[in-house]
């Protein structure tokens, strides 16, 4: 068993190495409204402009060095500036 300090410590680990979300691989966000842990989830909420993509069928959290992290097929139309809250459990199975 993985005990709950080691679980918050791996996800501040994660969460570090976040540095941008990449839709679609086009478009590149970097600024989050919210990026932290919350026991060991990694929390995020970041703004999905409308002018930007009207689609997002793929969502990569990628490193400053660009390297890919987490890569998801997605199916989220966006009619407007959309708030997308992304959670990361970080979790022994």
């Amino acid at each position: 068993m993985i005990s709950a300090t080691l679980l918050t410590d791996l996800a501040e680990v994660v969460n570090g190495k976040i540095a941008k979300v990449v839709l679609n691989d086009a478009v590149e966000l970097t600024d989050f409204s919210v990026k932290r842990v919350d026991g060991s989830t990694v929390a995020m909420q970041y703004i999905i402009p409308a002018s930007s993509v009207s689609l997002v069928t793929n969502i990569k959290l990628k490193s400053s060095a660009d390297e890919t992290l987490t890569d998801n097929n997605v199916h989220v139309p966006i009619t407007s500036d959309t708030l997308l809250l992304h959670t990361l459990p970080i979790k022994e199975v």
